[in-house]
């Protein structure tokens, strides 16, 4: 359905825009281009079948107060037909940035636009895409991203990224790329502040710091608006990152970085102490909505002129008391500071699939206190089944949590009996996203989740006695998971309402997965219910990395590394995960990969086709009526920007395809590994 301009005014409005819309008049001087007074370049965002989000950045110069910038959107790159024209204001308010909405497109198309001040200095042109009209079942394609530290690595992933865009065929290319989260790292370190300007090997570089900023320890963080806008001004300032938004529409979510690390809703938390950051989060969103071109609510936003500017609740930093079954804080400054901005949203792509978009983290939970239920002696992992008694809190075992918890033989107190599970959705949010699971009639729901939801575990029980000898549990050791009890209740509204063709697209662990989602592992009943694609990450250090420096006498270093003939492999913590301890511990004795695998425990991770620790890159989509085909695309760890046009070589490339399948039945992976050998990952 076509909107009128009335309509189209409205909606620019709703999402704090400008609009431009039909061929008008010149509203500006002659273009030209002036790249150096748009330093961050140009964006798009949020496309549907008839309009997209456009961004800029102008810079300010000495006396100026404020640009009246013009924007074109042509269909050809020369900006012979002009299809829509507008105007905005960009001045201190915004950190100058700008926000339109072009309207009155045409669906499935490829448009060029460009942003031009009253003295004719252009921005770069940008190129980006409409959606494709509601009744069009021709296959699409997606990428989807996460976690880019330019401080400790490059954005060769994009390079790779744009050069294969290029090559393919007008049909095959990319229709946008959805961020999943930590556009921005929040936490840095400046050089002078690590041995010989190095972080865990990585040359610090990108040049972010803070003009008020915190120094805590050996790092920094970001205190004001100010240095939240100086992180993402920064950040836009590589090449790489820069060209993909000037060539792809972003849909763009948060994950914890944009605001704090550790924290959870309008909390930071650092060394275990919680401090109340109300003023904080709301900068953080502030910021956010300034760099993001997204179609995303202000729902205390003013009305008037100022609809493009983001308006703060005014807020201060208080301590949270009490938090409802969900986990989410009741304070007045907490919930007006987490819900000063709504990104959680769903776009419409086509006859074959709806995008549905959650906000994981304003209303995360702030966790239940497990450390009394640690296992010494064994890195990274926890008994599974005392990990899930504290996750489900009072809603544990249908609101019958155990008093005691059994641990090295001794009976310990839950400390989560009485407080609430472990959520991230919070009650309005949740409701939503089932109500638009079930109510979509696409054959493919895609659901942009942050950090997903893939358990990773490994059978600890079968390691040899000796071992295995202080393990304080009786089964399973969970090295990551959480928030079991909300995933059961999606999980059974699935199949309850025989809902099929859900794939969970995920960032976040700096890692590649493929698997399956289901409510239970053994020796619980296993049924899978939806599809799961985990994408590593940008640039950020993944865990592979981190632990290849464990001390060689660690008694079970054969679980997380390979020492092979070039030097240790963190990734030897993927053939752990995916087949067991054994297959480990025999890799370690012969090196022989296939006796190795032949040992695998079918039980430990039955939900798993492929695991990934080291990855860095992105992932693909591409979605048909009847199948859904995501393909990993690695690449050798970005230490260094690499200059090449294709930015540099490939590690990888895996394909899974799935076909859709019918109520009832279990969703099914067909892998192919098309370039490269992924280690110990299959």
């Amino acid at each position: 359905m076509k909107l009128n301009r009335r309509e189209f005014a409205a909606l620019a409005a709703a999402f704090g825009a400008s609009l431009a819309l039909g061929p008008g008049r010149a509203a500006a001087a002659p273009w030209r281009e002036r790249r150096e007074a748009y330093p961050q370049g140009v964006a798009s965002g949020d496309p549907d079948a008839n309009s997209v989000i456009l961004w800029t950045r102008r810079a300010p110069e000495p006396g100026v107060s404020s640009y009246r910038l013009a924007v074109e959107v042509a269909e050809d790159r020369d900006f012979a037909r002009i299809v829509a024209r507008g105007t905005a204001r960009a001045d201190a308010s915004t950190d100058w940035t700008c926000r339109f909405l072009a309207a009155g497109l045409l669906p499935a198309r490829e448009y060029h636009y460009r942003f031009t001040d009253q003295g004719g200095a252009g921005s770069r042109v940008g190129r980006t895409l409409t959606a494709p009209a509601e009744d069009d079942d021709r296959p699409f394609r997606f990428a989807f991203v996460s976690c880019q530290d330019i401080t400790q690595g490059a954005c060769n992933a994009y390079r790779r990224m744009i050069h294969e865009d290029e090559a393919r065929p007008p049909e095959e290319r990319l229709g946008f790329v959805l961020h999943l989260g930590d556009f921005i790292y929040e936490v840095t370190w400046y050089a002078e502040d690590v041995p010989d300007g190095r972080k865990s090997g990585h040359r610090i570089r990108g040049g972010l710091r803070y003009p008020d900023g915190e120094k805590l320890h050996d790092y920094h963080l970001p205190t004001t608006l100010r240095d939240y806008r100086t992180a993402y001004s920064t950040y836009l300032l590589d090449p790489d990152l820069q060209d993909a938004r000037a060539r792809f529409p972003f849909v763009p979510v948060w994950d914890n970085h944009e605001f704090s690390w550790q924290g959870y809703q309008s909390q930071q938390v650092f060394d275990g102490n919680v401090r109340p950051a109300q003023t904080k989060k709301v900068a953080a969103n502030q910021a956010w909505f300034e760099y993001q071109p997204a179609r995303v609510v202000q729902p205390g936003a003013r009305g008037g002129r100022d609809l493009d500017r983001f308006h703060p609740p005014v807020v201060r930093d208080a301590a949270i008391e009490h938090y409802d079954d969900l986990g989410v804080g009741q304070e007045p400054n907490n919930l007006a500071a987490i819900n000063s901005l709504k990104i959680f949203r769903s776009l419409k792509y086509g006859r074959n699939a709806d995008l549905i978009l959650t906000d994981n983290r304003s209303f995360q939970g702030p966790g239940n206190d497990g450390s009394a239920f640690g296992a010494p002696g064994f890195p990274l992992v926890v008994p599974e089944e005392a990990f899930n008694i504290v996750d489900g809190g009072r809603d544990y075992d249908g609101g019958r949590p155990p008093a005691t918890i059994a641990h090295g033989g001794h009976d310990l107190p839950n400390p989560a009996k009485d407080q609430p599970r472990q959520s991230y959705l919070g009650g309005g949010q949740k409701a939503w996203l089932l109500d638009q699971l079930g109510t979509s009639r696409k054959p493919w729901k895609i659901w942009g989740h942050s950090f997903g939801t893939l358990r990773w575990r490994t059978d600890i029980q079968n390691l040899p006695d000796a071992l295995k000898a202080n393990w304080p549990g009786t089964g399973y050791g969970l090295l990551n998971g959480g928030f079991e009890v909300d995933h059961g209740e999606i999980a059974d509204a699935l199949k309850r309402e025989g809902i099929t063709g859900l794939a969970i697209v995920a960032g976040d662990k700096h890692s590649f997965w493929a698997g399956t989602f289901s409510k239970h592992l053994p020796p619980r009943p296993f049924e899978p219910v939806a599809v799961e694609f985990v994408t590593g990450s940008i640039s950020a250090r993944g865990l592979a990395e981190a632990i290849e420096n464990m001390p060689r006498t660690q008694p079970l270093r054969a679980l997380y590394v390979h020492d092979g003939p070039n030097g240790p492999m963190g990734q030897k913590i993927n053939m752990t995960i995916r087949h067991g301890v054994r297959a480990s511990l025999e890799l370690a004795r012969t090196g022989d990969l296939a006796a190795a695998r032949r040992l695998s425990n079918p039980a430990v991770a039955p939900h798993l086709a492929f695991t990934d620790l080291g990855g860095h890159g992105y992932a693909t989509v591409r979605v048909s009526a009847d199948a859904l085909e995501a393909e990993f695309v690695c690449i050798p760890r970005p230490f260094e920007r690499n200059g090449a046009p294709d930015g540099g070589p490939l590690a990888y490339r895996v394909r899974h395809r799935v076909p859709l399948w019918r109520a009832g039945e279990p969703p099914r992976l067909i892998q192919e590994v098309v370039e490269g050998d992924p280690p110990f990952a299959i």
